[in-house]
């Protein structure tokens, strides 16, 4: 009981002197300290300061004053649109997780004996996922006497392995595995490489398809309005003719 109530009264007198378990910075009248070392907001050391002297030039520059290092002693605070700044980090956060990349092992199983034509398939799906700087882990599948035969399905590794050395290299060796032969191939770029020439080519692509249809635009025939034959109309011969001068 003596343990616990000395543990809370040490939480209680860690929160009096500033502590908070909140991740947001403490900012303008929630900073409960007698004075900050201020930061302008371009980046200038202004010094240590009162607290409401900081909270006066935040006034003036009509920003707000956010704690940035509140275990130093003094804390320091620096001026700035906390609003924006929220909003700059979280696009900042958006941008760095649509951009990470996680390697995703794919999976590609064959027969020792496969048709030349299913080899071709399954060897283009290889080649697509080693492009996308994706690892595959290469099966072969033995059946029936098949097991007695494991040279068929090394021979068959080694093939695929030369066939898309381009592309990825061995980074497992052929292994038996019960009535199956593992093989691992790795790519040579990485996963952000592979992405980044992605997205190049479809803003290529897109931009030859918006090339296109501006040319095919320009190159439309502009249709002209017909003439018109209508008879003008003119006045009588004996219409009574108005002087001006009159």
């Amino acid at each position: 009981m003596n343990r616990r109530c000395a543990s809370v009264r040490q939480a209680v007198a860690w929160c009096y002197r500033g502590g908070s378990i909140s991740a947001e910075p403490r900012i303008n009248d929630r900073i409960r300290v007698p004075e900050v070392r201020l930061v302008g907001p371009s980046g200038e050391q202004v010094g240590i300061v009162p607290l409401a002297k900081a909270l006066e030039l935040a006034q003036e520059y009509d920003l707000d004053l956010v704690e940035v290092a509140a275990n130093a002693r003094p804390p320091v605070c620096k001026l700035m649109d906390y609003g924006k700044f929220k909003y700059e980090s979280a696009m900042k956060a958006r941008e760095a997780r649509k951009n990470q990349a996680h390697t995703v092992i794919k999976e590609m199983k064959l027969r020792p004996k496969i048709d030349p034509h299913d080899y071709d398939t399954k060897k283009g799906h290889v080649v697509r996922f080693l492009k996308q700087g994706d690892k595959v882990k290469i099966t072969i599948m033995f059946r029936g006497r098949e097991q007695s035969r494991p040279e068929l399905g090394f021979r068959l590794l080694q093939r695929l392995a030369s066939d898309v050395e381009e592309l990825g290299f061995i980074e497992s060796n052929p292994k038996q595995d019960g009535r199956n032969m593992i093989m691992v191939l790795g790519p040579h770029k990485k996963k952000t490489e592979a992405m980044a020439e992605a997205r190049e080519a479809q803003a290529a692509r897109k931009a030859e398809r918006q090339g296109v249809a501006a040319d095919e635009a320009s190159d439309a025939p502009v249709e002209e309005a017909p003439a018109t034959d209508a008879p003008v109309a003119e006045a009588p011969a004996d219409a009574p003719v108005e002087n001006p001068e009159a």
